[in-house]
């Protein structure tokens, strides 16, 4: 227990060494920074939204838009589905969780029902069936009616929710922000947060927008100054500034939807040098392509973003290798944008930012030099009642806290871990939990020296006797924390993880590094007593 072979204590200081070394970039200016490699410069601890500022946004999901383009496609399916069951119907209305069927015989509703019931999407089921359909249908009085269950109700808002913040998740890392803080809160609600934005505009219009893209022929026949579209097509307005042309009628079938699109990339066209929007198809987008653009040579093809139509160029050739072109009078951060939005995909529905707060990085600078105080007089605290408890044990004690701090820090930026206040508070917590460790140890040895052993006998089966202890302690904590980090959230993870990381290193420290200095003070010193 106190024989020390050379290559472990070898080892015990490149630890120490390797520690101090990894944690000195955090101390570092940004001009020292610079000249030093990349992969140690970047070796830092990452400061949350408290700490350095950044934005603060809480989305709300509009559940109302899932549900409308649930329904409006059933107008379309039920049109297709009925026609094809030979079903005559005088009309087809919409509603506001489903649609109605005003048939022209009223001895087909039992027809017109399994038809209907057919475009049901089952929900809840598992590998082995035993799913619910989403649609309720019901006849009487010559109308059929369809509408989205209750159970249909609560999945679409899950899916939606679950599909938005991974799509947001897509959008922030897209931007290169450093560790955001992306959760789920309430049934309909994201919340976000941006550490170090600085410009938090861009942000809110990358995630406001919608970014469904789809690509539908113009009809050149109809006037859309006229302000009534023809049946089976949209009057939608031009995104692109400075035009004569404000607004296209647009055919509402969709002929290529965005979905199938793999990559988009900004770019610049060599002939004009304006910025462009270069996108590829997957092998489905790219026959679909292909067909649409070989059999509408001619006529002009729009590309809508959001019910507004980018660009509506004319298809001079059929293009069937899958790329093509977007252009618009875009701006360098135009293009940028709007490439983002296209690889990070179409939100299932809009998000409204409802708040939005702005942490400022003056806040965040006195946060810290609270936070490094509070563990600073806590550290020097912690040390006076070490020494004056158990002497020259004690500083050894309170020089093994200086390295838990600093093996703390490396491991965080190592990781390149976020830190917070509650991060902070994690660091002053963990030291009082390693200080724990050697008060065990010192007291054991108290104990085996007042009962008559020898000095060596005594460190020996003090450290003997309170390992385990010891061991059984920071186990607990940890799966505390352990449990935090799963079912936690943003500060809540920094906290845990800060814990988890200060009482593992604290197990280093306490038994390993303390007991060497120890060893190394009784070898060379022999004492006749012990200082505690």
């Amino acid at each position: 227990m106190l024989y020390f072979p050379r290559w472990k204590i070898f080892l015990i200081v490149a630890i120490c060494v390797l520690g101090t070394i990894l944690t000195l970039p955090n101390f570092l200016s940004r001009e020292t920074l610079a000249a030093l490699p990349n992969w140690y410069a970047h070796n830092r601890v990452n400061l949350g939204l408290d700490l350095r500022g950044g934005s603060h946004l809480l989305l709300e999901v509009d559940m109302g838009a899932v549900i409308r383009d649930r329904v409006e496609g059933l107008v379309d399916s039920a049109r297709t589905q009925l026609r094809n069951d030979n079903v005559g119907y005088t009309a087809i209305n919409a509603g506001d969780r489903g649609i109605t069927v005003q048939l022209r015989d009223p001895a087909q509703a039992e027809t017109a029902v399994r038809a209907l019931r057919q475009l049901a999407n089952t929900i809840g089921g598992g590998p082995l069936g035993g799913g619910q359909p989403d649609l309720e249908v019901t006849s009487g009085g010559g109308v059929v009616t369809a509408r989205l269950s209750e159970i249909a109700l609560r999945e679409r808002a899950t899916q939606a929710i679950e599909q938005s913040i991974e799509i947001v998740r897509r959008r922030i890392d897209e931007t290169g922000v450093n560790e955001p803080t992306i959760a789920r809160q309430g049934s309909d609600r994201i919340l976000v947060q941006l550490p170090g934005v600085e410009d938090p505009d861009r942000v809110k219009r990358l995630l406001g927008t919608t970014a469904k893209m789809t690509f539908r022929l113009v009809d050149m026949n109809a006037d859309p100054s006229a302000g009534r579209a023809p049946p089976g097509t949209d009057i939608l307005p031009s995104s692109e500034s400075g035009r004569a042309q404000t607004a296209y009628v647009i055919r509402k079938k969709v002929e290529v939807d965005g979905a199938n699109l793999t990559n988009a990339t900004a770019g610049s066209n060599p002939q004009t040098g304006e910025w462009v929007v270069n996108f590829e198809f997957d092998s489905i987008g790219a026959r679909r392509f292909a067909d649409v653009t070989r059999a509408n040579v001619g006529r002009p093809f729009a590309i809508v973003l959001d019910n507004k139509v980018i660009s509506a160029p004319v298809i001079r050739e059929p293009i069937t290798g899958g790329r093509g072109q977007i252009s618009g009078n875009f701006t360098a951060a135009d293009a940028n944008d709007l490439a983002v939005l296209l690889r990070a995909g179409a939100l299932p529905a809009p998000l409204k930012v409802i708040e939005e707060r702005t942490v400022g990085p003056d806040l965040g600078a006195d946060s810290i030099r609270a936070g490094l105080m509070a563990v600073g007089i806590g550290f020097v605290l912690v040390c006076v009642y070490m020494i004056a408890a158990y002497g020259l044990f004690g500083a050894f004690a309170c020089f093994a806290l200086l390295v838990n701090t600093v093996l703390t820090l490396a491991a965080l930026s190592l990781l390149q871990a976020t830190l917070t206040l509650p991060g902070i508070a994690g660091v002053l917590l963990s030291l009082g939990l390693a200080v724990d460790a050697n008060i065990l140890i010192n007291e054991r040895i108290r104990e085996e020296t007042k009962k008559g052993r020898g000095v060596f006998g005594s460190v020996e089966a003090g450290f003997s006797r309170a390992y385990s202890t010891i061991v059984d302690a920071n186990l607990t904590t940890a799966i505390k924390m352990a449990i935090l980090f799963v079912l936690g959230t943003g500060a809540i993870k920094g906290f845990a993880v800060t814990i988890t990381f200060g009482i593992l290193i604290s197990l280093f420290t306490a038994t390993v590094l303390v007991r060497l200095m120890m060893v190394s003070w009784l070898r060379k010193t022999r004492p006749a007593a012990l200082p505690v």
